[in-house]
C-alpha cells in the first residue's frame, strides 16, 4: 500500500471515528477498540462493494494494521501526524514550518516529509495541548512558549501573529536512555583517558563548564558528565525547560522556570530559583543553560561554597564562552566594573570543555582548557589549554576523524585534587 492511500485511509477512519459516538466518554482502549472495528468494517465493506480497494486492503499485514490504528488514535486523541513522527526513535528534532511544511533530522541531517497537518487549526489545537499538560499556555497575547512533551522532548513554540507563516514548532528529542560517558567514547566525542580526567575534575568538585553552538551537544554532555557525581550528594537543576536526565543521584531537587500569567505576574526566573536554591542546602548546582542575567548569579553560587557545580551556554569558542560570560553579567549588574566581572568568573570557573558541531555534522569535545587567575595588567583572563581536538591527515570533507590530544600543559590549580588525596599529575 503506498503512502498516499495510507494515509487517506487514516483520514476517512479519522472522520467515521469521530462521526461515531462521543470520544470524550471512551477511554483510550475503547477509542484503540473503535478505530479497530472501523477498519475491519471497512475492509469487509470493500470486498462486496469495491473490489479494487478490497485488493489494496487485503495486503494489510498485522503490523501495518497497527500503525493504521495507531496512526487514528494519534490524530483523534493524541497528537495527530506530530505524535506519528515522534514515534520513530531515529528522529533528534522536528522543525514544523506552518501546518504544511515539516522538516526532521536523523543522523544530522534534514529530510523534508510529506506528511502535513490538515489544517492549521489542527496544528494549533495540537499546540494548545501539549502546552497545557507542561502547566503553561500560548495564545496571541504571549505567542512564545518553551515547554516539553511527556516524553521529555525540549519545545519551543511561535504563534502568529509573531510567526508570520503559520505555528512554528521546533522539538529537540533527546534518547530514552541517559547519556553515559562510555557513549560517548564509542562516539568518538572524548577518549578513554580524557573520561578519566573529567571523573576525577568532577568528582574533586571542580566547577565545570560546558560551551557550544546550537545542537553541538552541551545537555547530553552535561547528562554524562552528571554519571561522576557522588551518589550521597545533594544535587539542584534549574532550567528553563527540564531537560537533565541526571540517574545515579537520590538526594536530588529539580527545578523549572514559570511563565507570568495572563496577567502578567507569578513568572519565575532562574535567577529567582537559583536565589532560592542557595536556601535549600545545595553541595551543587546544575544549571541547564546560562542566557542572560543569571549569568552573576550563578557565578556567585560557585563562589561561595558550593563547589562542584555545572552549567553550560551557547559560545563558538572558550575565549568567546569568557565574553559571552561578562555580557551576560552585565545585564544582570550594569554598574558593575569590567576588572571586577572577570575576577568573578576567573575565581568560579575551574574548567571549561567546549563541544562543536563537525562539517560532517558529527559531535565532537574540541577542547578543555583550565581558567587560571585574571590578569589585571593584561585585563584579560589567563587560560591554560589541557586537551585539544586534532584531525587526522585524512579526514575528509564528509568523514571527519581525530581525537582530543593532551597539549603537554601540566593543570595548575591542583589544590581540590590534593584536598581529595589524588596524587596523580593532570
Amino acid at each position: 500500500m503506498t503512502e498516499s492511500i495510507r494515509n487517506d485511509l487514516i483520514a476517512q477512519l479519522k472522520q467515521e471515528v469521530q462521526s461515531h459516538v462521543d470520544l470524550t466518554s471512551l477511554t483510550d482502549e475503547e477509542l484503540q477498540a473503535l478505530a479497530t472495528s472501523s477498519l475491519e468494517a471497512k475492509i469487509e465493506w470493500a470486498k462486496e462493494h469495491n473490489p479494487e480497494a478490497y485488493r489494496e486492503l487485503s495486503t494489510l499485514n498485522f503490523r501495518e494494521k497497527q500503525f493504521i490504528i495507531s496512526a487514528v488514535y494519534e490524530s483523534v486523541r493524541g497528537l495527530g501526524v506530530l505524535g506519528q513522527i515522534i514515534g520513530d526513535p531515529d528522529i533528534t528534532e522536528v522543525m514544523i514550518n506552518g501546518y504544511k511544511d515539516i522538516f526532521i533530522e536523523k543522523a544530522g541531517r534534514l529530510y523534508k516529509m510529506d506528511n502535513q497537518f490538515e489544517s492549521r487549526r489542527e496544528l494549533e489545537i495540537i499546540i494548545t495541548k501539549f502546552v497545557s499538560m507542561a502547566g503553561r499556555q500560548v495564545n496571541e497575547s504571549e505567542p512564545v512558549v518553551d515547554t516539553r512533551l511527556a516524553d521529555g522532548s525540549r519545545v519551543n513554540v511561535v504563534m502568529p501573529p509573531i510567526a508570520l507563516n503559520g505555528p512554528i514548532v521546533t522539538i529537540r528529542r533527546f534518547p530514552k536512555e541517559a547519556m553515559t560517558v562510555q557513549k560517548l567514547i564509542d562516539y568518538g566525542s572524548i577518549t578513554p583517558e580524557v573520561a578519566e580526567v573529567l571523573q576525577l575534575l568532577v568528582s574533586c568538585k571542580y566547577n565545570v563548564f560546558v560551551s557550544g553552538g546550537t545542537g553541538s551537544g552541551k545537555t547530553t554532555f552535561l547528562n554524562a558528565l552528571s554519571n561522576f557525581i557522588p551518589r550521597d550528594e545533594r544535587v539542584i537543576t534549574i532550567e528553563d525547560s527540564a531537560e537533565l536526565q541526571i540517574k545515579n543521584v537520590d538526594n536530588l531537587v529539580r527545578l523549572e522556570t514559570r511563565n507570568a500569567g495572563p496577567d502578567g505576574s507569578g513568572a519565575i526566573s532562574i535567577r529567582d530559583l537559583i536565589k532560592s536554591a542557595l536556601r535549600m542546602r545545595p553541595e551543587r548546582i546544575v544549571v541547564g543553560e546560562v542566557r542572560g542575567a543569571e549569568a552573576i548569579d550563578m557565578l556567585q553560587a560557585m563562589n561561595t561554597g558550593h563547589d562542584g557545580s555545572l552549567s553550560t551556554g551557547h559560545a563558538n569558542s572558550t575565549h568567546d564562552m569568557i565574553s559571552r560570560l561578562e555580557t551576560m553579567v552585565l545585564q544582570g549588574a550594569a554598574g558593575l566594573p569590567l576588572d571586577a566581572i572577570r575576577q568573578q568568573i576567573a575565581s568560579a570557573l575551574d574548567i571549561i570543555i567546549h563541544l562543536s558541531r563537525l562539517r560532517d555534522k558529527s559531535r565532537k569535545t574540541v577542547e578543555i582548557v583550565e581558567v587560571l587567575n585574571y590578569d589585571q595588567e593584561r585585563r584579560l583572563i589567563n587560560i591554560n589549554p589541557l586537551y585539544e581536538f586534532q584531525e587526522d591527515e585524512y579526514s575528509t570533507l564528509k568523514k571527519v576523524s581525530g581525537s582530543l590530544v593532551r597539549t603537554g600543559n601540566k593543570m595548575v590549580n591542583i589544590d581540590k585534587l590534593v584536598g581529595a588525596g589524588i596524587d596523580r599529575v593532570i
